[in-house]
């Protein structure tokens, strides 16, 4: 395949309307299948963007795919959230079996109550970190407004750091899939380090003088 038929393949694959409610349906549902390839779809739609010119009006527009990602965001964690905090004693009893979730409900909990909710951005990156905060945050029963503008503010990161990604590809690189793959990989970094930061020990508190 030539550098023209990958790039033709490429806004083919997002051109139409129909690419916004795909891209919301995948991010909406991903909190609950990390499986989704979510975070591919958004880059993939704004790598095609990135050359999009008068001659190519179905391709998406980078706003529009933003504001779709960020919300779509939002609202899945706040789903996942509202589920865990109904769920009761059976939740709270697979909560209790996990470590990785036992541990992300202590965390957490520790991080809204001072404040301070980098985690919740930070596990919007990590692999599946978003699925445990959300349900962490809800099945340990913190309040909406400790929770929900972390929430915004990691889905508005994430839309923006997914979308710049593969913008600043197809500007570099041009729209094909080998553009969209480098903005991806760059993706799955940002999401290793974030993975790093959440799991690495707490500095020890300094001993009083």
């Amino acid at each position: 395949m030539n550098l023209l038929d990958s790039l033709g393949s490429l806004r083919s694959l997002t051109a139409g309307p129909w690419i916004y409610p795909v891209v919301a349906t995948s991010i909406l549902l991903d909190v609950f299948l990390p499986v989704l390839p979510s975070g591919f779809l958004v880059i993939t739609a704004a790598t095609a963007a990135a050359t999009a010119t008068a001659a190519t009006p179905d391709v998406p527009s980078l706003l529009p795919l933003l504001l779709c990602a960020a919300t779509a965001s939002v609202l899945g964690d706040f789903l996942a959230y509202r589920l865990a905090r109904r769920g009761g004693a059976r939740l709270d009893r697979a909560i209790a079996r996990s470590r990785s979730l036992s541990v992300a409900q202590e965390r957490l909990g520790t991080a809204l109550t001072r404040g301070g909710g980098l985690l919740v951005v930070l596990a919007r990156f990590a692999p599946a970190g978003r699925s445990v905060v959300s349900l962490g945050a809800g099945a340990a029963k913190r309040r909406v407004e400790e929770f929900l503008p972390w929430s915004a503010l990691a889905g508005v990161t994430w839309a923006s750091y997914s979308v710049g990604l593969g913008w600043l590809g197809g500007q570099w690189l041009g729209a094909t899939w080998f553009s969209a793959g480098v903005s991806t990989l760059a993706l799955f970094l940002a999401g290793g380090l974030a993975a790093y930061l959440i799991r690495r020990p707490a500095a020890a508190p300094a001993p009083a003088s």
